[in-house]
């Protein structure tokens, strides 16, 4: 099955909990902290991989987590690391932030890696909290938690040369006859429900030629495959506009190449100008040579034309020059022009006072920073959450706009009352 778009459910690893943890020995029950950090949790990775042409694996699995870092252990030794995720994407793939919509990466090149979600950092052990002062710390930091996105996967196929025209016009047949490519062909509509890819050889030369199904007039606003395929069309240098010249189907040949150039400008501006070969299949079919005559008087000098006949392979060596000679007077692909969107980590430490009635609810990440830090039933550590609250100047805030010892004071889910 083709899919090129998909959605998908990404979560980073949670980080490990340090521990709470003293040395034990004989003759000596009673050491000093030796609780180890919790290990780090697992990134999540894009990769570009040039073997796969499909977005078929996201199609059926939705969600993907990578592996939490482990607990700290005794002795200050750390928790392993979770491992990473590496997901691998086809080449040309854009990953988008389904809440904003903004680009996160262009997999643009074979290799290319793109971390786009960073697993949570290990909590600390009780060793870490030893001062002058405290020597002996009954508490230890919870690992950090990530948090779950989703984000947008879609294929843009990368290629030298997209293959265009209306169904049945012949595209699948030249396509396997230039290229190793096996697309399916048959005497009807709409054969092919999904791009082809395929390598062209010709002596040194080698280019990628794309054949883009369902183009027909309305296709830009979903007639047909619609804009399920236009898309794919974006990534290409130059296109072949393939036009069945014999007329066998009742249609206008020149009215088919004049339809199919309007919904690629509808669609897209600069795909509409997109250097272009015409490509007049079926000559050998009876009534193509006065065709050829009335098509060619219609569309005026400055254009290239190539007669053909695909069935036959007649006149390919011809095309695959053109195509070459062309290619080489246009710039080479690049990936897409973007603001590159990141998921970051907050770094700077907030907070907020929110009020209802009695209750004052302090949220914001140094809240999430002391739920990670702070084991209530510690008396050092309570202490060290009140340091906080002083130095930051929350308990100053809480006082300005008016808790007294009758309120109630919510720093993450936990109730305090203020008293000095």
């Amino acid at each position: 099955m083709f899919i090129d778009r998909a959605l998908i459910t990404i979560k980073a690893g949670d980080g490990g909990n340090g521990i709470t943890s003293f040395v034990h020995f004989k003759g000596k029950v009673a050491g000093g902290p030796d609780g180890g950090d919790g290990g780090r949790g697992g990134d999540i990775i894009f990769v570009a991989d040039k073997s796969l042409n499909t977005l078929s694996d996201y199609y059926y699995k939705t969600k993907y987590v990578a592996e939490s870092g482990s607990q700290g252990g005794p002795k200050n030794c750390f928790g392993k690391a979770g491992e990473n995720l590496v997901l691998k994407v086809p080449l040309g793939t854009v990953i988008r932030d389904k809440e904003t919509g903004r680009v996160i990466a262009d997999m643009f090149e074979e290799g290319q890696r793109k971390v786009v979600l960073t697993g949570g950092d290990g909590g600390k052990g009780n060793a870490r909290f030893t001062n002058s002062r405290r020597h002996a710390p009954h508490f230890s930091q919870t690992g950090e938690k990530t948090e779950t996105k989703r984000v947008i996967l879609e294929l843009k196929t990368i290629a030298d040369v997209g293959l265009v025209g209306f169904p049945n016009v012949g595209k699948s047949t030249l396509l396997s006859k230039i290229t190793k490519a096996r697309p399916k062909i048959a005497d009807y509509h709409f054969t092919t429900l999904s791009p082809n890819l395929g390598v062209c050889d010709y002596y040194d030369q080698q280019f990628t030629i794309a054949d883009i199904p369902g183009l027909i007039e309305g296709a830009s606003e979903g007639l047909g495959l619609g804009t399920e395929f236009l898309r794919h069309i974006e990534r290409t240098r130059m296109l072949v506009h393939v036009v069945d010249i014999s007329g066998v189907e009742g249609r206008d040949p020149f009215d088919d190449y004049q339809k199919i150039n309007a919904e690629l400008k509808k669609y897209d501006k600069q795909v509409g100008k997109l250097k272009q070969i015409i490509v007049l299949n079926k000559c050998d079919m009876y009534g193509a040579e006065e065709n050829i005559k009335q098509f060619k008087a219609k569309v005026g000098r400055g254009k290239k034309i190539i007669t053909i006949s695909a069935i036959m392979s007649e006149g390919l060596d011809k095309l695959k020059e053109a195509i070459i000679a062309t290619l080489a007077k246009l710039p080479p692909l690049k990936p897409m022009e973007f603001e590159e969107f990141e998921y970051v980590k907050p770094e700077k430490l907030s907070y907020e006072i929110l009020r209802e009635g009695d209750t004052f609810f302090v949220v914001g990440t140094l809240v999430e920073v002391l739920k990670r830090n702070v084991v209530m039933s510690d008396m050092n550590s309570l202490a060290y959450l009140q340091k906080v609250l002083r130095d930051r100047g929350v308990i100053t805030e809480l006082r300005k706009m008016g808790a007294n010892e009758r309120s109630t004071i919510n720093i993450g889910g936990e109730e305090f009352e203020l008293i000095d």
